[in-house]
């Protein structure tokens, strides 16, 4: 069965959505251009409002992996997401100083699916499949990843990009080690609870 990341949390009510619809992860957006933008300290209160069974995740754009390994040590997050254009031999480095598995985000908007292929080779250990940018709502063309079957084996990977409950059946028919949902999960720009719960309901049921 997938999981479900609910991303781009920054409301205390959104901590107290998260625990009623029970996502497996929850994740907080420290990039500052991001619309969805908190500050780790807030970040920090929240994570306490956090049932603590549902997994944090922190996600940077191109941070220094020196404050990515402040925040972590300060318990805000358990999984980082790099959203930017972070290199192997960056995320390499970010391991070694922050024990924090790593997500690698990878826009598959005009990607081809030796492309996305080549990509699962990443030192991360999570691959993340999106369109664009992060919380776009954009949907990239899914069927590339038949022709990238091959390759989706190589390491699980988060399916998201504009997934919402109209679609997450679709989405979830590749099989993907979790789906990531942020505008999808929102009514104007902010955390819907009854759509919250819908998703993860689907995913529950997915079998």
């Amino acid at each position: 069965m997938s999981k479900i990341k609910i991303c781009g949390l920054f409301r205390p009510a959104d901590s107290d959505y998260v625990n009623q619809a029970a996502p497996d992860y929850a994740g907080f957006v420290f990039a500052k251009k991001s619309k969805r933008f908190i500050s780790p300290k807030d970040a920090e209160k929240l994570r306490q409002r956090i049932n603590p069974e549902i997994i944090t995740v922190g996600v940077f754009v191109d941070e220094d992996p020196k404050n990515i390994t402040k925040i972590y040590k300060n318990g805000v997050f358990s999984v980082v997401q790099l959203h930017g254009c972070e290199t192997a031999s960056y995320i390499r480095t970010l391991k070694d100083m922050c024990p924090a598995p790593v997500i690698k985000a990878l826009s598959c908007g005009k990607k081809s699916a030796e492309e996305i292929i080549a990509a699962f080779s990443t030192p991360a250990d999570y691959l993340l499949l999106d369109s664009s940018s992060g919380g776009s709502g954009e949907l990239f063309d899914w069927s590339v990843l038949n022709a990238a079957k091959s390759g989706l084996n190589a390491k699980p990977y988060f399916l998201a990009g504009g997934v919402n409950a109209l679609n997450i059946n679709a989405a979830l028919k590749y099989k993907p080690y979790a789906i990531d949902v942020s505008s999808g999960a929102e009514t104007n720009g902010f955390k819907d609870l009854e759509k919250m719960r819908i998703l993860v309901e689907k995913v529950r049921n997915s079998g």
